[in-house]
């Protein structure tokens, strides 16, 4: 735990975020973004590592195989579950330095020049909904995980 750190108080519990818990071991924890109140972009999920690290440098063999195996079973329930086409992938860490990546479902009919992990939430057709909305897709995002393990 780092003092001032969002997403170390996110798994803390001392803040609330948008929808509910996806997945969380002892290593990393799933949950889907938040715009502070405002409509959310449906299926921009969340992959924290729990140890505050800056980077996918310092993850250790047992957190970056938990982080790998679920950057995988996520991208596969996006598209299996809420019919994306594609799935962005993105760490960034300029805003905060607690390793986190982004996973961006890009929908059906988006047009070309909307395709990008956050132009997306630009498109005339983005899926934006209220937290009810977000609760329900981290629901059925969390019922495929359960229901089908990664072999």
């Amino acid at each position: 735990m780092q003092g001032n750190c969002f997403i170390c108080d996110k798994h803390n519990g001392t803040i609330t975020t948008a929808g509910n818990t996806i997945y969380e071991d002892d290593y990393i924890y799933v949950g889907h973004i938040d715009n502070n109140g405002k409509p959310n972009y449906l299926g921009h999920i969340m992959i924290d590592l729990k140890r505050h690290v800056p980077t996918l440098a310092e993850m250790n063999p047992e957190e970056a195989k938990a982080f790998g195996v679920m950057m995988a079973r996520l991208s596969k329930a996006l598209k299996e579950v809420e019919d994306a086409e594609h799935v962005y992938a993105l760490v960034s860490g300029n805003s905060v330095p607690h390793l986190h990546m982004h996973l961006v479902a890009r929908y059906p009919n988006t047009p070309e020049q909307y395709w990008g992990p956050f132009s997306v939430y630009d498109a005339p057709n983005a899926r934006m909904g209220e937290n009810s909305e977000v609760m329900e897709l981290c629901n059925r995002i969390k019922t495929y995980l359960e229901t089908n393990p990664y072999e």
